[in-house]
């Protein structure tokens, strides 16, 4: 599945080369908007080690990711969008947010976060690597 940002450019998560935590979230979303600084966090805990791909479900797109973004100066994630909530009906067909979705290196589902949960907590970190470390 591919996604863009407000500037065009394209993610491919089928074509990641390493686990990806995978959130989907919303603007409207309180308890999506309250871990979006704990996902930026738990992105510099974790480094190279996994990569933390935030994917809008707001119809609106770029026209309220952009400045949600901008006011939020994340430093590890990116304004991934799907205005057509194509994840949601994939992963979460009752449109529950936020959910985050842990995925191997081979692309297999090995952990599934429904709700809100402390992602700069060390128990967070943790969790991810036990996660893969299971894998």
């Amino acid at each position: 599945m591919q996604f863009a940002d407000p500037d065009g450019a394209t993610l491919d998560l089928g074509a990641q080369d390493g686990p990806v935590l995978l959130n989907l979230w919303a603007t409207w979303c309180a308890p999506c908007v309250k871990e979006m600084p704990q996902l930026d966090a738990l992105a510099a805990e974790l480094g190279d080690e996994v990569r933390v791909v935030t994917v809008s479900q707001d119809v609106r797109g770029a026209e309220v990711v952009a400045p949600f973004f901008a006011k939020g100066g994340y430093a590890r994630l990116e304004p991934w969008l799907d205005p057509d909530a194509a994840l949601s009906a994939q992963f979460t067909p009752e449109g529950a947010l936020p959910l985050t979705i842990l995925f191997d290196a081979s692309g297999k589902e090995v952990l599934r976060v429904a709700g809100a949960y402390e992602w700069d907590s060390p128990e967070a970190a943790a969790l991810v690597r036990d996660a893969l470390k299971a894998s």
